[in-house]
């Protein structure tokens, strides 16, 4: 982490009210505070919690209250309210899902080449990480798979300031002492250098009574591997943990009884589990003691804690603290996976996919544990009724969660019992070779490839003698190896050479935007890249992109007739490889696609959209495109669903299509501003990924279909013909 200079947040506030800049005993962080005798940075470990049933506010808040209050406080300050975005962020190529308010607006606000939606703007955005998915339940609320964080975001350009470091602090500190009650001088803002989403930036990290509840970044940097570069925009980010301010409110035993309420204690009724409050309060202030590195490290070091403040033995407090944490994290777990599932992610091995499929499945677990397995759908169907008011995608899609939810149990279901045959097999193996233990890559292999527990390997591989140590962080070890997308590498000599003799060649135009329907042009020769690769100024050809293949066709010079084999684009400037040599004098051209090729392709492009439509409208709204291929003698498109299409819904689909062809429905292209697309569209534009740039391209398929999209397309879907669906196959 960079070194953070004293000047950094000398801020008049700090001087008006004063606070003073203090180094803490404990952890050496550096903080502010407006008490002289501070020797601790307030946060715990290095200060334990001190609102459980004294909270510090005038008045106690459920999370929606806070919500309202915290958007209503910056709303009033002149910041335009922004409903929240999907937490699955599909209009980014490098993470699956929301972390913070901020990544909605990555990277395209934040470096510059969109204008934000309002500035400055107020968001209570739900956010889902799985980095600390085991402390979930421990940490008695601390941290949690799914929670909602309040942005107050302005972002500042070199020729308009809108406010930077004092005013934020200034703006929090109101809310936190002058709205809320809590009292000034219980305030510390803690120093720290924040990094996530690709930038980075100098944070203050506000701590009350122990527990931190807000983080103010000044967002002024770019990651680039291990160097930061300046930004030309500075970003106030703001992180106002929603269910910790209600938590520290409340001052309840524990963050989930703040957050879940009455779904907590249907899943305590469930599971018959009664605990004395003062229990649980000491359970929770324990884990502020310990810290949550700690707890993990040495579980029972901390329940001996609990034994010796409250006199209770260690043998009847194990099961009460293994119980709870079961509790709590299934009540967290299945409010993510319901979030998850209403936005159309299905439970599978890649991507969003696997995510969801390691949150149910360890809901599952510890549901399993608790005798509760079967009560798992009732459980996630309390917390779409507890949220659904709020988020009412929950409600709208509840058909959908409970189906991909039951679904993903009956999988879970047959894993487990399969399982303990295939944990024999590569035990006995293992033993054959003199291995007694099982190593942790094996674990994450079982738990990617076969979607085996670390547990369920454990119960079957030490019958056969063969040990498993499970390390404690586990699922986050393999969440973190799925928690964004792998970025493809360049071939060595491959596209680097050809992009250095690109140089600075002006862009390509590509004619086959202005008419798809165009077969011929004239061009002139502007650069030769290979012995058989050209460059044009312009060019009807269409390159490879967005699964659909490139034209080919032929380059005239005089009575010279070259093959077009293959066509690629590199940044905006298109290359053209030849099958042989053009001629050296060759400077204009003439070019012929191979029309056949181009209609095909065309019809076949147009025809995934109208079939996507048609799949979503018979299969359920969870229906995305999960990839395509669009080739000359037909196409394949992938789709997300819980399971095989039957023989009925392919005929429903099938039929469908047919009748969106038979309607003749106009195809309408625009290049339309990313905002205002996501605006009018919605994020479903992004059926085939994220799409680079301020501006898009959305090809709509008038009243049926619209979507991001890149490649050639017929003008209205009569042109398509008849279609038919060849054959299904399935795959995970």
């Amino acid at each position: 982490m960079p070194e953070i200079s004293p000047e950094e947040f000398a801020i008049p506030f700090f001087a008006e009210r004063g606070f003073t800049r203090r180094n803490c005993v404990s952890c050496q962080s550096n903080f502010w505070t407006e008490k002289s005798d501070q020797q601790t940075c307030g946060e715990a470990p290095c200060q334990p919690y001190t609102f459980i049933g004294n909270p510090p506010t005038k008045r106690r808040y459920t999370v929606p209250e806070m919500r309202i209050q915290f958007m209503d406080y910056f709303a009033e300050k002149g910041h335009t309210r922004i409903p929240p975005y999907p937490v699955v962020a599909r209009w980014r190529d490098d993470v699956y899902l929301v972390g913070a308010s901020i990544y909605d607006f990555q990277p395209y606000v934040t470096e510059g080449s969109m204008p934000p939606p309002a500035n400055p703007l107020v968001i209570s955005q739900p956010c889902i990480r799985f980095t600390d998915v085991e402390l979930v339940g421990p940490t008695g609320g601390r941290h949690m798979t799914i929670f909602e964080m309040g942005g107050a975001h302005a972002f500042n350009y070199p020729a308009k300031e809108v406010y930077w470091k004092d005013e934020c602090v200034r703006y929090h500190h109101q809310l936190l002492t002058g709205i809320l009650g809590v009292p000034s001088e219980s305030v510390t803002y803690k120093e720290h250098f924040w990094s996530g989403g690709g930038n980075a930036g100098p944070d203050l990290e506000t701590i009350v009574a122990g527990l931190e509840i807000a983080t103010l970044v000044f967002m002024q940097y770019k990651v680039q591997g291990d160097q930061l570069i300046p930004l030309p925009i500075r970003t106030v980010d703001t992180g106002y943990g929603i269910e910790r301010w209600s938590w520290l409110s409340q001052g309840s035993p524990s963050g989930f009884h703040a957050v879940y309420a009455t779904v907590l204690q249907q899943v305590m009724d469930l599971a018959k589990i009664t605990v004395d409050p003062q229990l649980i309060e000491a359970f929770t202030r324990a884990s502020s003691i310990h810290g949550w590195a700690s707890i993990i490290r040495n579980r029972e070091s901390y329940i001996q804690t609990v034994s010796g403040q409250t006199g209770t033995t260690l043998e009847s407090l194990r099961p009460v603290f293994s119980s709870l944490e079961a509790v709590y994290a299934i009540t967290d777990h299945l409010k993510a996976a319901a979030f998850l599932l209403a936005e159309g992610v299905v439970p599978s091995n890649v991507g969003e996919g696997y995510l969801a499929r390691l949150i149910i499945r360890r809901a599952g677990r510890l549901a399993r544990q608790l005798g509760i397995y079967q009560d798992i759908p009732s459980i996630a169907d309390a917390q779409i009724k507890f949220w659904g008011n709020d988020f009412r995608t929950l409600r709208d899609m509840r058909k959908e969660i409970q189906t991909g939810l039951e679904t993903e149990l009956r999988k879970y279901q047959e894993t487990i019992s399969r399982g303990s045959e295939v944990v024999v097999r590569l035990s006995k193996d293992l033993a054959s070779r003199g291995i007694q233990k099982i190593p942790v890559e094996q674990l994450v292999q079982l738990y990617d490839s076969q979607g085996l527990s670390p547990e369920i390997v454990k119960e079957g591989a030490e019958k056969t003698g063969v040990a498993v140590e499970i390390p404690d962080n586990f699922l986050t070890l393999v969440a973190e190896r799925h928690s964004r997308p792998a970025q493809e590498l360049a071939e060595p000599g491959s596209e680097t050479d050809i992009d250095a003799k690109l140089g600075d060649l002006p862009a390509t135009r590509p004619l086959y935007y202005d008419d798809p329907y165009k077969a011929k042009f004239k061009a002139k020769v502007v650069a030769r890249v290979l012995e058989n690769a050209v460059v044009l100024d312009q060019t009807a050809f269409y390159p490879q992109g967005g699964g659909q293949l490139s034209d080919h066709g032929e380059l005239h010079f005089g009575d010279q007739k070259v093959g077009v084999v293959d066509v690629q684009k590199f940044g905006d400037r298109i290359v053209h490889f030849l099958a042989g040599p053009l001629d050296a004098n060759a400077d204009l051209v003439e070019g012929e696609i191979d029309w056949q090729r181009r209609q095909n392709l065309m019809r076949h492009h147009t025809g995934t959209h109208v079939l996507l439509g048609a799949a979503r409208r018979v299969l359920g709204e969870h229906v995305w495109q999960a990839g395509a291929q669009k080739e000359v003698e037909s196409s394949r498109l992938d789709i997300t669903h819980y399971q095989q299409i039957t023989q009925k819904e392919k005929e429903r689909i099938e039929r469908l299509a047919n009748q969106t062809i038979l309607r003749d429905l106009p195809v309408r292209i625009n290049w339309m501003a990313r905002e205002k697309a996501e605006a009018k569209y919605g994020y479903r534009l992004y059926q085939g990924g994220a799409v680079p740039g301020s501006k898009i391209r959305v090809v709509r398929i008038v009243g049926w279909d619209a979507e991001a999209c890149g490649g050639t397309h017929v003008k209205r879907t009569g042109e398509l013909g008849v279609f038919r669906i060849e054959k299904i196959d399935r795959l995970q």
